[in-house]
């Protein structure tokens, strides 16, 4: 049979393309914590390369930040949330009691996945720049995480991954956006301004540099293009 690269057929296949993201990033998020691991254990371990800092409070320190960052990021998307529909959907009723609850909930969810930001992408940005633009990937992995797969589980017990749910749902893109520009931005600069500390030592400036990911690697070009997909994907097909 000839390939099919028609719209239509895009839109009947777009219900798998959730799943590839939730594969993806499960398959990520595993190698990463094994590639860790390893290090701490047979490298880092090494009395030649031993951290002043043991890799809890370096957990810890990720975690907190991570925790800030996704609070304010949560306080700048939440209005963009609230017109969208999202968090009326999570309350139920309009009454000023659900908007406060409503609001708490996604200041807490907020958080926790700002904690998940602070553990994979610490010393992965050199530039704010290319920081915001992590996080404006991470908001968009999260736009499919959270409203087309989470929170209908919740909810209903089931997921619409069609086309035309995606649709509905592109308003809340934004405030995704949103989130995920912001919770990167605040996190850089809290991370820089730590990093700043230890570059004044010399004991500790070469270890420090030597973590940052450098300018030339592919990273930015593959984010361009997995953002790019996120986003335009459901505009066309829908």
């Amino acid at each position: 049979m000839p390939l099919d690269w028609s719209a239509d057929h895009g839109r009947d296949l777009f219900g798998s393309l959730v799943g590839y993201i939730v594969y993806g990033l499960t398959l990520g998020v595993a190698y990463a914590t094994i590639d860790r691991l390893l290090l701490k254990l047979f490298v880092e371990s090494d009395p030649l390369n031993r951290e002043r800092e043991g890799p809890g409070l370096n957990i810890l320190r990720s975690l907190g930040w991570g925790a800030l960052a996704g609070i304010v990021g949560g306080l700048v998307s939440s209005p963009v949330m609230f017109a969208s529909g999202v968090l009326p959907q999570i309350t139920g009723l309009e009454t000023p009691f659900s908007i406060f609850r409503g609001l708490l909930l996604h200041l807490l969810v907020s958080a926790l996945i700002g904690m998940t930001f602070g553990l994979l992408f610490r010393h992965e940005s050199s530039s704010l720049g290319l920081g915001v633009m992590w996080g404006w990937l991470f908001g968009v992995i999260w736009w499919y995480l959270g409203p087309m797969t989470f929170l209908p589980l919740l909810l209903t017990g089931e997921t619409d991954r069609r086309v035309s749910a995606a649709s509905t749902l592109l308003p809340s893109l934004m405030a995704h956006l949103i989130y995920g520009a912001v919770t990167a931005l605040i996190f850089l600069l809290l991370e820089e301004r730590f990093a700043r500390e230890l570059l004044l030592n010399p004991r500790t400036s070469a270890r420090e540099l030597r973590r940052i990911r450098p300018v030339g690697t592919p990273a930015p070009a593959l984010w361009f293009f997995a953002l790019g997909l996120g986003v335009l994907l459901p505009i066309l097909l829908g």
